[in-house]
């Protein structure tokens, strides 16, 4: 526990959708955050969303209008990483970037902090042959939106030791979460379960079952989900929701996992969801 409970501070390593919500969590539960991004432009932003977020919470009375500033005064940009006590790694979903942003985070880190990941699909274990500290390699899979989803996934690795098992629970739930810890599987539960429903949601709509909106009425009011699969696909991004699918397909090598091919078709024509104006839905003002 001495790693979790440390005065020190946390290490956010990219600073979009993901990664701004895990650092406004961790400051809102008090921690010292250092949100870094490869990209200036990409910080910037990131550090913008945070302060949006924070002032919704406020309108809904959610958080107290004092509190606002000092959460946004324990995030800063700038820091020495040899002073952390975990790094949580959020950059895009590809393999190669996250070996090489662990390779670097693992010289750079002091040698008994904690190195989590963020992925939503990626093997911890791969990850963590990067490094040369496996025991500490984790994965602590947050949901979209950050702030507001309750669930965090604790993946557990090949070499993944008990204590920082029991260490990183402690700390998801400091920060308000409810984990459940999870074995090192493609996809691992969530993405394993939900991914495949979005896909076949895209199969739906590609062989004329029915229209978007009649797909995602049925999975709203005939299964209760709040979003239909083709509507959270745009919230996700369908990029993601493609190199999940991509990742499940190799991992498990059976083809019922294969992509659908209208969303490699959308993610070839940039068509990506909410965050590019145009999904499975258009969206205006984004």
């Amino acid at each position: 526990m001495a790693v979790a409970t440390a005065a020190r501070p946390v290490a956010v390593i990219g600073a979009g959708t993901m990664g701004n919500g895990i650092a406004q969590v961790f400051a809102t539960a008090g921690k010292s955050v250092l949100l870094r991004d490869a990209d200036p432009a990409a910080l910037d932003r990131g550090l913008q969303a945070i302060g949006k977020s924070l002032d919704r919470l406020v309108k809904k009375g959610a958080l107290a209008a004092d509190a606002r500033d000092p959460i946004l005064a324990r995030i800063r940009a700038e820091g020495d990483l040899s002073e952390c006590a975990i790094a949580v790694e959020a950059v895009p979903e590809r393999a190669d970037l996250k070996k090489g942003v662990f390779r670097e985070l693992d010289r750079a880190l002091p040698p008994d902090a904690i190195l989590a990941t963020n992925t939503s699909s990626i093997s911890i274990t791969e990850l963590a042959a990067t490094t040369s500290r496996a025991p500490l390699v984790i994965g602590m899979h947050f949901m979209n939106p950050v702030p507001v989803m309750q669930l965090v996934e604790i993946v557990r690795g090949l070499e993944t030791s008990s204590a920082t098992v029991d260490t990183v629970l402690d700390l998801a739930r400091a920060l308000g979460k409810t984990p459940v810890v999870v074995e090192d599987r493609p996809g691992f539960v969530s993405n394993r379960i939900l991914m495949p429903m979005i896909n076949e949601a895209a199969y739906a709509l590609s062989e004329g079952v029915a229209t978007r909106e009649a797909i995602d009425t049925v999975m709203k009011l005939g299964m209760n989900h709040p979003l239909g699969p083709l509507a959270l696909a745009d919230l996700i991004g369908l990029d993601v929701c493609l190199d999940i699918m991509e990742v499940l397909h190799r991992g498990f090598g059976d083809d019922k996992y294969r992509p659908c091919p209208l969303l490699r078709t959308l993610v070839a024509a940039g068509r990506l969801g909410r965050k590019a104006g145009r999904g499975f839905y258009e969206y205006s003002g984004s």
